[in-house]
């Protein structure tokens, strides 16, 4: 990179990756004796685009990934279809992580200003120093949350007669209201922090009673937790925190407690649709609760339920719902 001059893709090309790319699609699968049939798979999972035959787009570190993928199907570890599936785990994930943290960076500068050369490369700069680092601690980060999760699934508490692949979790969807109007009287900027701003606030409530935020869909946030009382006290919490800010959106939250199945780091199931659904029956800074959720939080100091009518929910049937409160809140 030239001094003063503006950052090329050679130049990003260097910085995160090393050498230049020296191998074609057939080339690289003939070097690492991978079917290049597996190789485009394993390349479409990991969320890259199919190149031509004759493109040169792979480097030496792309053929010891290759070849550390043949290995692991050679010894028997992981077949190829599990090889699929961890790789687009892989390339989901980190797709989502690059574009986030790109952002992060970009967003440092001036957003009414064009950027000049000058400050594209004082961004690079910074991530070239950043970088070493950074990789070291995401790989510990990954393994604990790795051994997080595993702990979670093994646990005396999901019972030894229950299938790997279900559990029983408490669900809670927490939702922005009116979110629409609200979104239409913001500029691009103030309707980012917005969300931002709620993701955060989420995300250390959630985190902050040992549950997990599964994902976001803009203006809803979808969490679990391992026992009904610390989805309460996330939800409670959730409330309290989104009152701070007198002038931002009101928040509703739905719970509910039961079997789900966990599949591509998100949950599927009975239970996260009523979830959804309690959502919407819940009026604004409000939390409905299941029946299933209710029957488990009678004995959680601070808390109390009021039972109200019974409701039809879209596909489920007839549904007992609870609004959750703090104790003595009162109507």
């Amino acid at each position: 990179m030239e001094t003063g001059g503006r950052p090329s893709a050679d130049d990003v090309q260097r910085l995160f990756l090393g050498p230049a790319p020296t191998y074609t699609r057939r080339q690289i699968a003939e070097a690492a004796d991978v079917p290049q049939e597996l190789a485009g798979r394993v390349w479409r999972a990991l969320g890259f685009a199919s190149l031509a035959d004759d493109a040169v787009a792979f480097t030496a570190a792309d053929l010891g990934a290759l070849r550390r993928i043949r290995r692991l199907i050679d010894s028997g570890v992981l077949d190829e279809q599990t090889v699929i599936r961890m790789a687009r785990a892989l390339g989901r994930t980190t797709s989502r992580l690059a574009q986030w943290q790109a952002e992060i960076m970009i967003g440092t500068l001036d957003p009414n200003v064009p950027p000049s050369d000058a400050d594209l490369v004082r961004v690079m700069e910074t991530a070239r120093a950043l970088l070493p680092d950074f990789e070291q601690t995401l790989v510990h980060v990954w393994r604990s949350q790795l051994a997080a999760v595993v702990s979670r699934l093994i646990s005396p508490s999901v019972g030894d007669d229950a299938l790997p692949s279900r559990l029983t979790l408490a669900v809670g969807f927490a939702d922005l209201v009116a979110f629409t109007r609200v979104s239409r009287q913001l500029d691009e900027m103030a309707l980012a922090d917005l969300l931002e701003g709620f993701e955060v606030r989420a995300s250390d409530v959630i985190a902050s009673h040992g549950g997990r935020l599964v994902k976001t869909l803009g203006d809803e946030v979808l969490f679990t937790a391992d026992e009904p009382r610390a989805a309460a006290l996330i939800a409670l919490d959730l409330l309290d925190e989104m009152k701070l800010d007198e002038k931002g959106p009101d928040l509703r939250i739905g719970l509910a407690w039961g079997p789900v199945l966990p599949m591509m780091g998100d949950v599927f199931g009975t239970t996260v649709n009523l979830a959804a659904r309690l959502t919407s029956l819940a009026r604004p800074g409000t939390i409905v609760v299941d029946d299933g959720m209710g029957g488990t939080l009678g004995d959680v100091p601070g808390v109390e339920l009021l039972k109200i009518r019974r409701r039809p929910v879209r596909g489920l049937g007839v549904v007992q719902p609870y609004v959750l409160r703090r104790a003595g809140q009162g109507d």
